[in-house]
């Protein structure tokens, strides 16, 4: 197979291919862009392989960075442009079951590939468009399935992490994971916990915001790789009723923890300990926290003036669409236009501030933000104008002061 037109990001990088195969050596495109142009999707990132050694490609480009270069990995920098290029290698056992012990650089392509994860992954693809196809990885894009390079139980020992990417790759391109591919996850699901959480939390995002989020989660679900996951261990029955009801990925990450959160039924408590467990932000349990309590209301009714003030226009359309996943009408438009109804958007727009409450005398400490937050609820909420001299009247009032 040939590609006749290639993506601008792969033309701009052939120049750096071509000055690799003058001086001697194989060059190729490899990995995802390979895969994702085949199938007519934008590309990101461009990754070479070569059978240049490190140090050789370092003396053909003037200005490389070394970004893993104990793993034959060479960043070229032309003309602005970063291309991670990496020495064709063989590898050594995974005691951790995620890196080789050791990697060893050979002139081989074929041994390069064939220790790759998935046949659709394993494409190469020199500088003028021809396709390199050692396992058949393009009949697995045309009949749209991901099956494992070489040996499944083999591949999945080696780097556990693989076994998510299966999973995410099913969703993402809405692809099926071919039996025996499968029935190795099974087998090796329990290697998951070795892996680290955060490695599993980036898979397992992708996963939920892929395009078809039903072809992943049934295996992840099948396999029991979600057995292995960080307190998903008790909550099987929500999962499948997620994978029930989720037809279209979620559309970022606060959504989708939301979701989970909510599938689980985690009082506002719990969901602290469980995000810290897939090692998310404070920021975003925060986050997660209020969009979780509106979505919880919107199951049965609307939001008042303070929850609505809470989520604000960001997490409006999170709350929201969790409640609609989980069967409640979509109430977005009617949301979003009730926010912007409300006296004032952030704790920013209160016509007072505490210098102004010091001024009319009451004194610093933490009684000061305890007013302006009974100031703050009660403008959002239309119990008092959002005018300077009512509130300092107010405030006064709450400290007795008046």
């Amino acid at each position: 197979m040939k590609l006749e037109q290639l993506p601008q990001e792969f033309e701009l990088a052939r120049p750096v291919l071509q000055t690799i195969e003058r001086a001697g050596y194989e060059a190729y495109f490899v990995g995802g862009s390979v895969r994702d142009t085949i199938l007519g999707k934008a590309i990101h990132d461009v990754d070479i392989a070569t059978s240049a050694y490190p140090d050789e490609i370092k003396h053909l480009f003037k200005r490389t960075v070394d970004t893993g270069i104990e793993h034959g990995t060479v960043m070229i920098l032309d003309h602005g442009t970063g291309y991670e290029t990496t020495t064709f290698r063989s590898e050594s056992t995974y005691t951790d079951f995620r890196r080789p012990d050791h990697v060893t650089f050979v002139r081989s392509l074929a041994e390069d590939l064939k220790r790759r994860d998935f046949t659709i992954n394993a494409l190469a693809m020199r500088e003028n468009g021809e396709v390199i196809d050692l396992f058949d990885g393009l009949t697995d894009l045309k009949q749209r399935r991901i099956r494992a390079v070489g040996n499944a139980q083999e591949r999945f020992h080696e780097d556990a992490l693989r076994m998510m990417r299966a999973v995410r790759f099913a969703s993402q391109l809405d692809f099926t994971i071919v039996p025996e591919t499968a029935a190795a996850i099974a087998a090796h699901a329990q290697l998951l916990a070795k892996i680290a959480v955060e490695r599993t939390q980036v898979e397992l995002l992708k996963l939920f915001t892929g395009k078809a989020p039903q072809s992943g989660l049934q295996p992840f679900l099948t396999t029991g790789l979600w057995q292995y996951c960080p307190t998903f261990s008790d909550h099987e029955a929500a999962l499948k009723d997620v994978c029930h009801r989720l037809t279209t990925g979620t559309p970022d990450e606060t959504t989708t923890w939301t979701l989970l959160v909510r599938a689980f039924d985690l009082s506002e408590s719990e969901v602290g300990p469980f995000l810290k467990q897939w090692k998310t932000s404070n920021q975003m349990i925060t986050a997660v926290q209020t969009a979780a309590r509106a979505a919880t209301s919107l199951a049965t009714a609307d939001l008042d003036a303070w929850q609505l003030y809470q989520c604000g226009e960001q997490l409006l359309p999170v709350a929201n669409s969790v409640a609609v996943i989980l069967g409640a009408p979509d109430r977005e438009p009617a949301l979003l236009a009730a926010w912007q109804a409300l006296p004032i958007k952030t704790k920013k727009a209160l016509a007072v501030t505490g210098r102004d409450l010091m001024q009319a005398g009451i004194q610093p400490g933490p009684q000061l933000g305890d007013l302006l937050a009974q100031l703050e609820h009660q403008v959002v909420t239309s119990q008092l104008p959002n005018d300077r001299d009512p509130l300092i009247q107010q405030a006064l009032t709450l400290a007795n002061l008046k």
